[in-house]
């Protein structure tokens, strides 16, 4: 039998969390009698063989904070919300694991309380003017420096260069920077970093997504890659922002996602695939993105991995944005990964100036 803390711990707030919904879906006398018997044969069985002082310190649940960004893009993707949810929900319901998640929805909370005793802060949202960090980047910075992990996804990985990019090369060990990097859309044969615990229990994967490359890192570079890919003539099949710097790295290893530790003791990742709400329903695009939410927040990474239950089509379509035109996301299938190659286009991006 395993008698590590971590896996005591993970019984106790499984039991726990099974209370919580018995007292949820009753609310009569014979309810209240079974949850307090209840209550009391998890704590027992979790700890009988620990003292009272262990039991209490391994029971501590880390706390992880989700913010989703303002609805954004059509509909099916950047589904900031819907996607946090799955997640918060597969790290919460699911994997096992001793913590607590709590969420802000549509921009940074207006109650910063939420963010007491948080271990992490995970971004999912767009960048630049629209990014929930923006006039809060004190707050931030103040948590970050008491070693918070931040782990910032797709668009929130991009934000000006200047005093921004400054603190996002310090927080998270690069970003997206206008110009510089690019957005393609385009099917990655991902490979892993096999000796970061971040990729435990993912051999590898294939998924279409807006795979942004060429991040600008911090100097010296302080990031270590996690996932990786090359991005081809061939394999992309449509070019949002390009300049002279993303055509030049054609054919050539990208990072996808990146991780550092930071000497403030904290943790940072940058992921920058999260475009296509279907790919929170591949298995091993999920879990290294779960991976690295627990990695952020200084968990142990399990051996295999975080585990979570697949996501059904129905579950895919729940808790989306209301956008203007609403459609039905169906499974991702063979053909998002077969999709026929892009024309080139001219350089392109926001804020170019006119020859």
């Amino acid at each position: 039998m395993n008698n590590s803390p971590i896996t005591k711990t993970s019984v106790l707030v499984t039991n726990m969390k099974i209370l919580k919904r018995f007292i949820q879906s009753r609310n009569n006398s014979v309810a209240t009698g079974a949850a307090i018997a209840l209550s009391a044969f998890a704590l027992f069985s979790t700890a009988c063989s620990d003292s009272a002082t262990e039991m209490s310190e391994s029971a501590e649940p880390t706390k992880i904070v989700f913010i989703s960004g303002v609805p954004s893009h059509p509909s099916g993707q950047h589904e900031f919300k819907a996607g946090t949810i799955l997640l918060a929900r597969a790290l919460e319901d699911q994997s096992e694991l001793p913590v607590e998640v709590a969420i802000a929805h549509h921009g940074w909370p207006k109650d910063e309380s939420i963010f007491d005793d948080a271990k992490a802060v995970i971004i999912y949202s767009d960048g630049n003017a629209r990014h929930p960090v923006n006039e809060h980047e004190a707050k931030m910075d103040e948590m970050v420096s008491n070693g918070v992990g931040l782990m910032c996804m797709h668009y929130g990985v991009e934000v000006p260069k200047g005093e921004q990019g400054e603190y996002f090369k310090k927080w998270i060990g690069g970003h997206y920077e206008a110009a510089y990097s690019a957005n393609p859309h385009w099917t990655a044969e991902v490979e892993l970093n096999a000796d970061h615990p971040i990729s435990r229990g993912v051999p590898g994967f294939s998924a279409n997504d807006e795979w942004y490359y060429n991040m600008r890192w911090a100097t010296p570079k302080t990031a270590n890659n996690i996932l990786t890919g090359i991005p081809t003539r061939e394999n992309i099949n449509r070019y949002v922002h390009w300049n002279q710097f993303a055509e030049k790295l054609l054919g050539t290893q990208q990072t996808m996602m990146w991780a550092v530790e930071r000497p403030d003791g904290g943790r940072g990742i940058g992921f920058t695939g999260g475009h296509w709400h279907r790919n929170w329903a591949i298995d091993d695009f999920r879990k290294v993105v779960l991976n690295a939410i627990t990695w952020t927040a200084g968990l142990e990474v399990p051996e295999n991995g975080v585990s979570s239950e697949p996501i059904t089509e129905e579950q895919l379509n729940e808790n989306l944005d209301e956008k203007k035109e609403m459609v039905h996301i169906p499974l991702p299938s063979e053909g998002d990964l077969t999709q026929p190659a892009a024309k080139p286009v001219p350089y392109k991006w926001p804020g170019m100036p006119k020859s």
